[in-house]
């Protein structure tokens, strides 16, 4: 589904990525993850061709970059994303704000296809949103608004999904509701690539990690393999004893002195 090969992206005189090779398969669910400033959400624009390499090649769904029709490969791609938020209406509706996902626009200025309409609505109903469909999308909870744009997402039937820290700015409660609700998209059939810098934030969906420090990629492959104490230190630089419970990872920072 996605190959990047040998990708280092350079601005002005700042390394982002220094030859990354990554590879998802299909089936496969994949969580990057890393410090701020790593390089991850730099991946992810690589992945939807809003950044290209300074050298390398980047495949996704059997497209190669740089030679195809980039937005007939986004129209496969889920994208959620604060800076994509940012760029909806405040004052539309949600289900309107929801309904822009089945064509990729920002807002209609015209006439909204019944269809798309109803789609929106069954989108609010797996995201658990029904009851907040007509409010204007400025009034909503950050918790709820990040469930908007995951159900923004799913309106164009995604056969990949991508997710850029979509708990962050959330509370306990308001991360672990989403958390769940992206959990419970395990049988939808959609793949997925999660980044974060939090690990708890890492559920059982997860098939694969990728560790990324200083825009090299530490280590990658299935969960259990990648998030060792080990690599995990030479991500985050700090100690840490790493523990699972109930398929999901916790750490604990240990004492340096």
């Amino acid at each position: 589904m996605i190959e990047l090969t040998e990708v280092s992206f350079r601005r002005e005189q700042r390394q982002i990525l220094d030859r990354v090779n990554f590879s998802m398969k299909q089936g496969e669910h994949w969580v990057i993850l890393g410090k701020n400033g790593s390089g991850k959400t730099t991946i992810l624009e690589m992945i939807n061709g809003y950044q290209f390499p300074s050298s390398g090649t980047v495949d996704v769904l059997g497209y190669r970059y740089g030679r195809c029709n980039l937005r007939e490969v986004r129209k496969r791609i889920g994208y959620i994303s604060q800076s994509l938020f940012e760029k909806l209406t405040p004052a539309d509706p949600v289900w309107e704000c929801v309904a822009t996902g089945e064509y990729g626009y920002l807002r209609f200025y015209e006439q909204i296809p019944l269809e798309a309409v109803e789609k929106a609505h069954e989108m609010l109903d797996r995201v658990g949103l029904s009851e907040v469909r007509d409010q204007p999308l400025g009034t909503l909870s950050q918790g709820e608004r990040k469930k908007i744009l995951l159900a923004r997402a799913l309106m164009s039937d995604p056969v990949l999904l991508v997710m850029d820290e979509p708990c962050s700015g959330l509370d306990l409660y308001e991360r672990e509701k989403l958390l769940e609700t992206i959990d419970g998209l395990s049988e939808s059939g959609v793949s997925f690539v999660y980044v974060t810098h939090h690990v708890e934030e890492i559920m059982p969906i997860f098939t694969h990690i990728a560790l990324i420090h200083e825009g090299k990629i530490v280590a990658a492959g299935p969960k259990q393999d990648v998030l060792t104490a080990d690599n995990m230190q030479k991500t985050f630089q700090v100690p840490v004893m790493l523990e699972w419970d109930q398929d999901r990872p916790w750490i604990k920072v240990l004492s340096q002195a």
